[in-house]
């Protein structure tokens, strides 16, 4: 099972142009069982500063 919030960027007048057309999504990862489910994500940095250290990395 995936859980994906995301932003989509459109081109609009009111978006600067280097911002059209990315998207940005955080995924969570979960095993669904009988007894209930696991999430396979915890340890996946989500913080604007964790994410960007990790793509620097």
């Amino acid at each position: 099972l995936t859980i994906e919030p995301g932003l989509y960027v459109r081109p609009s007048e009111k978006v600067p142009s280097a911002f059209w057309n990315i998207g940005i999504r955080i995924e969570d990862n979960a095993v669904v069982t009988a007894d209930g489910c696991e999430l396979l994500s915890r340890g996946v940095p989500v913080e604007p500063d964790a994410i960007e250290a990790l793509m620097r990395a």
